[in-house]
């Protein structure tokens, strides 16, 4: 039986199977029509896991009205991520979850579209605009937690962590307040992301979808009316940069393509870091002892509570960095990630038509005892480059891996440190007592409490 994917010579196709073509993959579609979407809304881990132990690592379900293979596993992970032969489409996995929501963010994009996007994109993430963007970070998570410091006690986290960072968001990505029209923004996010996993599809009147739909708009024709400006007057935040990015050929990109872009990356920068971050602080309130680490680790940088950090005193916080990829391996941000087969190819054995939609489960592979001894207790030491030497690459993929690697991963990487620093030289976190907080999965990792932490000034 082969571990590895070997892909045919069938012609490229990104439509639809019959499910009737996958009955040979061992499987639980559950109810008619819902199928098992809401088992996987309930519990995506416990779903999983559970199919896992009845079916094995290729299993065969059916979620938000279609029928699915999961695949599981390290190498799983490297056959669809690594994906050198164009195997497997982004666009058209993610199509039936976000196409009406973030129909042309990078992630939707495929092979040398989306290279080239990608490419055009990565301006923005270059070591001169990052430095300009710690510069806003620092400020503003330096006010915040000082307000914090100055009223300890307990408090919900999470909505607490979500305002920091799209304020964050706001200045380090917009360079200045989104203005009068915050409010209308931030919901319009919400009810997008919200939309993603709802269980009826259809923008009909009065449903989730048609709220989400809606707030693309609203969106899009906010990014769309700043454009013009931005490209008149320039600056150093992100949106600024986006609009004077060019292709190869040195053409602008277009009104619309900014507008998808920076729609998506405010999500994904805001969201995704939302609950990374939210999950750092919960284990770090769990383990004082890793808490006192890092507070330690800060001390050696000699940069005072209120003096900016300079970028190059970034790469001295690998402890911090361990801790903060620790949270992302028990907690990742996107748990489950969907693919579609361009083509037939065959995996452990198991031939899979062309069209199938293909998911594969980082939260999964994270908890797999094999490679992650104890999977359940927080260890930042299983990052030291010694412990990871010995590790399967693709059994740690909280932000992808290949050409889908996250853009912005060095600036969630910074925003961790930046946060985690003035964040412990301030203020002790602990759990209130015999407090153990239920986490919702999907679609993007939160506390369903909020997440209650106690806040104590450091002495």
């Amino acid at each position: 039986m082969s571990m590895h994917g070997m892909a045919s010579s069938a012609p490229v196709t990104t439509t639809r199977m019959d499910r009737r073509a996958l009955t040979h993959i061992p499987g639980d579609e559950g109810w008619p029509i819902v199928g098992r979407t809401f088992s996987v809304l309930a519990d995506p881990k416990g779903e999983v896991e559970r199919m896992a132990q009845r079916f094995g690592p290729i299993y065969r379900s059916r979620v938000l009205g279609e029928t699915s293979i999961t695949m599981l596993g390290p190498e799983a992970n490297e056959l669809i991520l690594f994906d050198q032969t164009k195997l497997f489409s982004s666009t058209h996995g993610w199509g039936t979850i976000l196409g009406q929501l973030f129909p042309r963010g990078l992630m939707l994009l495929d092979f040398d579209e989306h290279r080239l996007h990608r490419r055009a994109l990565s301006v923005a993430f270059k070591a001169g605009p990052m430095k300009s963007y710690l510069a806003q970070l620092d400020d503003g998570i330096a006010r915040r937690v000082k307000h914090w410091r100055n009223n300890p006690g307990e408090m919900k986290f999470y909505p607490a962590m979500k305002q920091l960072t799209l304020d964050l968001a706001a200045t380090s990505f917009l360079g200045a307040e989104i203005g009068p029209e915050v409010d209308d923004i931030t919901a319009a996010f919400v009810d997008m992301v919200a939309a993603s996993v709802t269980p009826i599809r259809k923008p009909w009147p009065g449903t989730q979808m048609a709220r989400g739909v809606n707030g693309r708009k609203r969106v899009i024709a906010y990014f769309s009316k700043q454009i013009p400006i931005r490209r008149e007057k320039g600056g150093d935040d992100l949106f600024s940069q986006l609009c004077q990015a060019t292709h190869d050929d040195g053409a602008l990109l277009s009104t619309q393509d900014i507008a998808d872009h920076m729609s998506f990356l405010v999500m994904a920068a805001h969201d995704t870091l939302t609950s990374s971050l939210t999950s750092l602080v919960y284990h770090l309130a769990a383990n004082p002892d890793w808490q006192r680490k890092l507070r330690d680790e800060i001390g050696t940088l000699g940069v005072g509570a209120g003096e900016p950090l300079p970028f190059e005193k970034l790469e001295k916080m690998q402890l911090a960095e361990m801790a903060f990829r620790e949270a992302l391996r028990m907690i990742p941000p996107v748990p489950s990630i969907p693919r579609r087969a361009t083509r037939n190819f065959s995996f452990r054995g198991y031939d899979i038509p062309a069209g199938t939609l293909c998911g594969f489960n980082p939260l999964y592979t994270h908890h797999m005892a094999e490679h992650w001894p104890e999977p359940d207790r927080f260890d930042p030491m299983r990052f030291t480059d010694e412990a990871q030497r010995n590790r399967h690459k693709f059994a740690w993929v909280p932000y992808g891996r290949g050409a889908h690697m996250c853009l912005g991963l060095h600036f969630a990487y910074m925003q961790a440190k930046c946060f985690t620093r003035h964040l412990l030289q301030n203020v002790e976190v602990s759990l209130p007592q015999g407090y153990q907080p239920d986490w919702q999965m999907w679609p993007i990792p939160k506390p369903k409490d909020g997440l209650r932490i106690a806040l104590k000034p450091v002495a």
